[in-house]
C-alpha cells in the first residue's frame, strides 16, 4: 500500500505518524497545488490530505486510488460523485478538536472580556513601578457569572461551551440554525431574541446556506453596545466589511476571530483598520490545532485506514 500525504504541513511537524509506516509506503509533501497533484497520485493507493481539491482534474491520473482522508470534518473539497463513479471510498472525521476549541473559545474571550493586552502592556512598558496604588483598573471589566451567553450552534461543540459558559454563572440560550435541533437542558431562542439580550456571543456553527452572511449589519445593530461576539464557526458567516464598521462606530463592544473569510487572510480584509486589540482579536485558524486534537485527528485517521485495510482484505 502507498500512502500520500498532500498537505503534511497542515498537520503538523510535531505529530508522530510513525504508525502509518507500518502500513507501507509513506510520501509527504508539505502542500500540494491543484497542478502539481495529478502527478503526485499517479500510484498512490491512500490518499491523506486537508484542503486539496479532489476531482476528476486533480486524482484523474491516479489509477490505484482506492481511499481519500480527509483530516477535517469539512468534506466540501471533495467531489464525491466522482469518487462514487470511480467506486474511491472517502473518510473524514469529527470529535477530535471540541476540548481544543471550546478552550480557544474562551481564551479569547478572557483576552477581550478583562482587557489582558491593556494590563500587559501596562506593566511592560514599567507604568505600575512606582504607581500610587497597589492596584490599577482603568479599564473596567465584569464577570461572566450573571451574564447572558447566546450560541449560535449547538452541536458537540457548542453543547461544551454552554457547559463551561454555566459553570461560570452564565445564562446560556441557543439559537438552532438548522431550526430543528432541540436540546434538552438548554433554552432555545429565536435570532433576533439572542442577538438583543445576549452580553457574550459564540459562534460554532457550520457554513450552510442558512448561516451564511447570518452575522451582517442588521444583526450587528441588534446587539447590546457592551456585547462581545466570537466567531469559531466558519469565516463567511460573517460580513466582515460590517463587522469592522460596527467596532469602529461603537456597535459593539469587541469581537474575537478565528476564522475569517478568506485564509490566509488577504491585505484587503477590511478588519485590518481595527488595530485596538481591547476591540478586536483575530488568531490565524487555530482553535482546532492543539497537540492533543492534532494527535487524536491523526490516530483516528490511522484506525480508519487500518479498518478499511481489513475490510478490503476480507472482502
Amino acid at each position: 500500500m502507498k500512502i500520500v500525504f498532500l498537505d503534511a504541513k497542515t498537520i503538523g511537524d510535531d505529530i508522530d505518524l510513525s504508525g502509518y509506516e507500518e502500513l507501507g509506503e509513506v510520501v509527504k509533501y508539505d502542500f500540494s497545488s491543484s497542478e502539481e497533484v495529478p502527478a503526485r497520485v499517479i500510484d498512490a493507493d491512500v490518499l491523506v490530505l486537508n484542503k486539496v481539491q479532489v476531482n476528476e482534474h486533480t486524482i484523474g491520473t491516479a489509477r490505484n486510488l482506492k481511499l481519500v482522508c480527509v483530516t477535517a470534518t469539512g468534506t466540501n473539497n471533495l467531489d464525491k460523485d466522482y469518487l462514487d463513479r470511480r467506486n474511491i471510498a472517502w473518510r473524514n472525521v469529527a470529535g477530535y478538536s471540541t476540548e481544543s476549541v471550546a478552550q480557544h473559545t474562551f481564551a479569547m474571550l478572557f483576552y477581550l472580556l478583562e482587557k489582558l493586552r491593556y494590563y500587559d502592556d501596562y506593566v511592560k512598558e514599567e507604568r505600575y513601578v512606582g504607581d500610587t496604588i497597589f492596584t490599577h483598573f482603568a479599564e473596567r471589566f465584569c464577570q461572566i457569572n450573571g451574564k447572558t451567553w447566546g450560541i449560535i450552534g449547538l452541536g458537540n461543540i457548542g453543547r461544551r461551551v454552554a457547559d463551561i459558559a454555566k459553570a461560570f454563572g452564565a445564562d446560556v440560550i441557543y439559537y438552532s440554525t438548522s431550526g430543528s435541533n432541540t436540546q434538552d437542558g438548554y433554552t432555545r431562542t429565536d435570532f433576533d431574541t439572542l442577538l438583543a439580550t445576549s452580553d457574550i456571543i459564540s459562534v460554532h456553527a457550520p457554513l450552510t446556506p442558512n448561516t451564511e452572511h447570518l452575522i451582517d449589519a442588521k444583526a450587528l445593530s441588534k446587539m447590546k453596545p457592551s456585547a462581545i461576539f466570537l466567531n469559531l464557526g466558519r469565516g463567511p458567516i460573517v460580513v466582515e466589511e460590517d463587522l469592522a464598521d460596527a467596532l469602529e462606530s461603537g456597535q459593539i463592544a469587541a469581537a474575537g476571530l478565528d476564522v475569517l473569510c478568506t485564509e490566509p487572510m488577504c491585505a484587503t480584509n477590511p478588519l485590518l483598520r481595527i488595530k485596538d486589540s481591547k476591540k478586536l482579536l483575530i488568531t490565524p485558524h487555530i482553535a482546532w490545532a492543539s497537540v492533543e486534537a492534532r494527535t487524536s485527528l491523526m490516530n483516528i485517521i490511522l484506525g480508519q485506514i487500518q479498518d478499511w485495510k481489513k475490510e478490503t482484505e476480507a472482502m
